[in-house]
C-alpha cells in the first residue's frame, strides 16, 4: 500500500509543478509584450522590407561607377541571296554564319551624376533604418498604452466586484430583517435597486476589459488568449526632471522618426543635383572587339603549273602555230570556325561626348520636380516637430496635472472612506437612512474609481515621457 501512495503523491507534485510552470510562462510583462509585437506586426515588416529595397537601390546606385561590359554573340543560316560577310559580295546558297563581339564602356564624367545618385540613395538607405527603428518605436509605445489600458480596466472590475460584494452583504442583512419584520422594506428595496446598479457596473467594466484585452490582443498581432490576471507592471516611476521644452529638445536628438525625415530632406537635396547634371555634358570611354564567320570563305592553295592552249596563233614561214600560256593550278578549301574567328578580329577604342542642346525642357522641368520633392521634405519635417512639441507639451500637461490630482484623490478617498464607515454604522443601527447609505457608498466609490484611472493617467503619460526622452519603456 505504501508504493501506490507514494506514486500517487509523487504525480500530484508532478501535478502541481506542471500547473505553476504554466501559470509562470502565461504570466507576461509589458517587456514580453513588446518583444512579441516586435516580432510579428505587419508595419515593422513592412518599414524593414522598404530598407532592404533601399538597400539593394544603394548597392545598384554603386555598381553604376563600374565600367560596363557586354559579349554579343549569334550563329545563323541563310539560304537564297545574301551577302557573304566575308568577302561584301553577293552569294546565291545556303550560307552558315556567326559573328562575336565584347565592347566596353566607362563613364568618365557626367556631372557627378553617378557620384550624387550614390550619395542620395546612402541617405535614403540610411532613412529607411531610421524608419524602421520608427516603427518599432511607435509599435512599443502603442503596446505600452495597451497594456495599461487592460490594467486599468483590469482594477476598474475588481473595484466593481468589492461594490457588488458589499451591496450584497448589506443586502442580506436587509433581508434578514425585512423577513423578521423589523427593518424599514424601503431600505431593502433601495438596496435591491443599488444591486442592478453595480451588476450593471460590472457588466460595463468587464466589457471594457473585454475590449481593452481585444486592442492589446490586435498589437501583439496574436489569437492567443490573454488573461487579464496574467499581466504584471513591474517599474518604478520617478518625478520628471526636464522640463516640456527640454523634453523636447532631447526628442529631436533621440526620436527616428526625427532623424528619417532628416535624412530624407538631405536626400531631395542630392536629387537636385542629380537632376541638374543633365545640363551637363557626359565623357564616355568605349572599346570594342568584333570577329565573324562565313561557310562561303574559301582558302585557295596552290597545286601546280600548267601549259594552256589560247586561242591565239603566230605565223612563222607560212604556217601558224598555236600559242600556249602556263596556268597556275590552285585547290580551294573551307576555312575552319576557329581560324576564321582569329583571322577576322578587329578592334576600336575612342572617346565619346554627348552634349545636351535641347532635350523638350526635360531636364529643366526634373530639377523643377526634385525641388518641389525638396520642400515636400521639408514641410514634412517641420510638420513633424510641430506635431511633436504639442505632443510633449500635452502629455507633460497631462503628467503634471494626473500627479496633483492623485494626491488629492487619495486625500479624497480615505475621507470618504471615514464618512462611509461612519454612515454603514449609522445604517447597522437604524439611524441613517438608505438614502444616505447609498449616497455616501456611492461618493466612495466614485472616488476610488477616479482615483484608479488617475493613477493610471499618471502611468500613461509617465510611459509618454519617458518614451520621447529616448529612454527604453520596461
Amino acid at each position: 500500500m505504501k508504493i501506490p501512495f507514494i506514486g500517487l503523491l509523487t504525480a500530484c507534485l508532478i501535478h502541481i509543478c506542471s500547473i505553476q510552470a504554466q501559470e509562470t510562462q502565461a504570466t507576461l510583462t509589458l517587456e514580453d509584450c513588446i518583444e512579441i509585437a516586435l516580432e510579428q506586426n505587419f508595419s515593422v515588416k513592412r518599414a524593414e522590407l522598404n530598407a532592404q529595397g533601399e538597400n539593394i537601390q544603394y548597392k545598384q546606385s554603386r555598381n553604376a561607377l563600374l565600367p560596363r561590359v557586354n559579349a554579343d554573340y549569334n550563329y545563323g543560316v541563310s539560304n537564297g541571296r545574301s551577302i557573304d560577310p566575308f568577302t561584301n559580295a553577293y552569294v546565291t546558297e545556303q550560307l552558315n554564319f556567326s559573328n562575336a563581339g565584347l565592347s566596353l564602356s566607362a563613364t568618365v564624367f557626367n556631372g557627378f551624376r553617378l557620384l550624387n545618385s550614390l550619395k542620395q540613395s546612402n541617405l535614403n538607405k540610411a532613412a529607411a533604418g531610421m524608419e524602421v527603428e520608427e516603427a518599432r518605436q511607435n509599435r512599443m509605445l502603442d503596446v505600452t498604452l495597451s497594456f495599461l489600458q487592460v490594467l486599468n480596466a483590469r482594477e476598474l472590475v475588481k473595484l466593481a466586484e468589492t461594490r457588488l460584494l458589499t451591496t450584497q452583504e448589506q443586502l442580506k442583512r436587509l433581508e434578514k430583517l425585512n423577513e423578521e419584520e423589523t427593518g424599514n422594506p424601503s431600505d431593502f428595496y433601495d438596496l435591491q435597486g443599488q444591486l442592478t446598479t453595480d451588476q450593471n457596473a460590472i457588466t460595463d467594466a468587464t466589457n471594457s476589459l473585454n475590449n481593452a484585452l481585444e486592442d492589446l490582443k490586435f498589437l501583439l498581432n496574436t489569437d492567443a488568449e490573454i488573461e487579464a490576471e496574467n499581466l504584471v507592471l513591474i517599474t518604478e516611476f520617478e518625478n520628471q526632471q526636464l522640463s516640456a521644452d527640454g523634453i523636447y529638445e532631447q526628442a529631436l536628438q533621440s526620436l527616428a522618426a526625427i532623424k528619417a525625415r532628416e535624412l530624407r530632406l538631405e536626400a531631395t537635396a542630392k536629387g537636385v543635383a542629380v537632376a541638374r547634371s543633365q545640363y551637363i555634358p557626359e565623357i564616355s570611354l568605349f572599346a570594342n572587339l568584333n570577329t565573324n564567320y562565313s561557310s562561303a570563305a574559301r582558302l585557295f592553295e596552290e597545286t601546280g603549273n600548267q601549259l594552256i592552249e589560247t586561242a591565239d596563233f603566230v605565223s612563222i614561214s607560212g604556217t601558224d602555230y598555236s600559242v600556249f600560256t602556263e596556268e597556275t593550278q590552285f585547290e580551294s578549301r573551307g576555312i575552319s570556325y576557329t581560324d576564321q574567328l582569329n583571322n577576322n578580329l578587329n578592334s576600336t577604342v575612342g572617346v565619346s561626348v554627348s552634349i545636351p542642346l535641347f532635350n523638350g525642357f526635360r531636364a529643366k522641368n526634373n530639377v523643377q520636380l526634385q525641388k518641389v520633392e525638396q520642400s515636400r521634405a521639408e514641410v514634412a519635417l517641420a510638420e513633424t516637430k510641430r506635431a511633436l512639441k504639442q505632443n510633449i507639451a500635452q502629455a507633460y500637461n497631462d503628467w503634471d496635472a494626473a500627479a496633483t490630482n492623485y494626491e488629492l484623490l487619495q486625500e479624497q478617498v480615505e475621507a470618504y472612506e471615514k464618512s462611509f464607515a461612519i454612515n454603514e454604522a449609522r445604517f447597522n443601527l437604524g439611524v441613517a437612512t438608505s438614502v444616505e447609505y447609498i449616497t455616501s457608498k456611492n461618493r466612495l466609490d466614485n472616488a476610488r474609481i477616479n482615483l484608479t484611472n488617475t493613477h493610471y493617467t499618471y502611468l500613461l503619460r509617465d510611459k509618454v515621457l519617458e518614451f520621447y526622452q529616448g529612454n527604453a519603456i520596461r
